[in-house]
């Protein structure tokens, strides 16, 4: 079936042009006052993307109940259509993040065209050896690339390597590895040879990586372990990439932190090691509740993207980091809150953008501490909608998207073909 009609499109559009053109006009006159130039704003913004997690477009759920939504994908095609609308409609997520097994499918040619179809590439191939999958012969209940077993971690290395060529089949470079490895008791796990035994499956995954691939380490401070897990920090994290070589990095996603901690620290701890990989965005309140980017802590967002422009300005040797959503949906329409957040994560980058580098530099030199915090802020405080608005009016999205999104009543129409899920038991998509 046909993604939204360009037509609705284009005649929202035209109701907004004008009104867009106007405070693109105006903004454009406020940034210059700062010699600022809107237009190479807009340019670095357009060419700004973040993946789609294949399972976001799936409604989310809880340890304790899953409540489906209208017109939930099927399959890895049902979802890459979803995809396609949501970058048809923000010009802002050009392509998708897959996790195998639960996007497996019988022909990786036809799901690469089907991609293209929809203008959409893939990003990083995503394992899973958190849960066991039907006819598996080894569980991974109690761990897998740290398993006491040696048969248990070889499946999971001979996972993570059938990932990386399902991942050239699609045109990926990157292996993102997460393990929910860990213990629930004291005593339960030897700490260091865990982490041995972690160090020596990654080191022959590693080995089977391509020569342009990167091989990403995401650490989870807690969960499904509660009392340790083997890969629980970015310190972890990075001990692993440092032993295992220069195409290993580390991962941050937004919610796999202790409260409190400094997030954009961390970010410019490793951009100064050569080993932030990218990043999985969402935002939290009390824990890894991985909610929709930039909904609860919208600052927070705007200092990580303060550091990553600093690199960039600067000229940071080898700085390439990877953007992608990952979030979970639990009470609303999935393709809105990807819409949402894309929008966020571009609004966040386009904030940094504008910031005085040479006046902020000045105030950090000088230790004006106040300075310098008025400087964040003014580029946090300015409202740069107009920016990301042009910028899809020039890719031929939607000026209002999640507006045009609702008026084409998408949801409604898939709902007719995809039979409804049945909710139930916990259990993310």
């Amino acid at each position: 079936m046909t993604l939204i009609d360009s037509s609705l499109i284009q005649s929202n559009n035209d109701n907004l042009n004008r009104h867009v053109a106007n405070d693109y006009e105006h903004l454009g006159e406020q940034l210059a006052r700062r010699n600022i130039d809107i237009e190479k704003i807009r340019e670095r913004v357009a060419a700004f993307g973040v993946a789609i997690p294949s399972w976001g477009v799936g409604t989310g759920g809880t340890r304790f109940a899953r409540f489906p939504g209208v017109g939930e994908p099927r399959n890895v095609f049902d979802k890459l259509q979803d995809c396609g609308v949501i970058h048809q409609l923000s010009c802002a997520t050009p392509t998708v993040s897959l996790h195998i097994p639960w996007d497996k499918c019988s022909d990786w040619s036809e799901l690469r065209e089907t991609a293209n179809s929809y203008r959409l590439g893939f990003d990083a191939i995503n394992s899973n050896t958190f849960s066991d999958q039907t006819g598996q012969a080894q569980s991974y209940k109690f761990g897998s690339l740290t398993h006491a077993s040696p048969a248990t971690r070889a499946q999971a290395v001979a996972h993570n390597i059938e990932c990386i060529q399902i991942g050239e089949c699609l045109g990926s470079k990157a292996l993102t590895v997460w393990i929910g490895d860990g213990s629930n008791f004291p005593g339960q796990q030897h700490f260091r040879r865990a982490f041995d035994r972690y160090l020596e499956s990654a080191h022959e995954i590693y080995a089977a990586l391509p020569d342009d691939w990167r091989m990403f380490l995401e650490h989870k401070i807690c969960e499904p372990a509660f009392y340790s897990t083997v890969i629980q920090d970015w310190g972890s994290s990075y001990l692993a990439a440092s032993s295992l070589g220069p195409k290993a990095q580390c991962l941050v996603d937004l919610g796999h932190h202790a409260p409190n901690v400094n997030i954009e620290l961390i970010v410019a701890r490793l951009i100064a090691a050569g080993k932030l990989a990218g990043f999985h965005f969402n935002d939290s309140k009390y824990g890894d509740d991985d909610l929709d980017a930039g909904s609860v802590a919208p600052y927070r967002l705007f200092l990580v993207f303060n550091e990553l422009v600093a690199a960039e300005h600067e000229g940071v040797a080898g700085f390439d980091p990877a953007y992608m959503l990952d979030q979970s949906h639990n009470v609303t329409d999935p393709i809105e809150s990807l819409i949402s957040s894309a929008t966020q994560v571009q609004r966040s980058y386009a904030q940094a953008l504008i910031v005085d580098r040479l006046a902020l530099d000045a105030a950090q030199e000088s230790n004006d501490a106040l300075l310098a915090s008025q400087t964040l802020k003014r580029g946090f405080e300015t409202d740069v909608t107009p920016i990301l608005q042009r910028v899809r009016l020039d890719a031929g999205g939607a000026i209002d998207p999640i507006a045009t999104y609702r008026e084409s009543q998408y949801r409604l129409r898939v709902g007719k073909e995809r039979p409804a899920a049945i909710g139930g038991g916990g259990g993310i998509v």
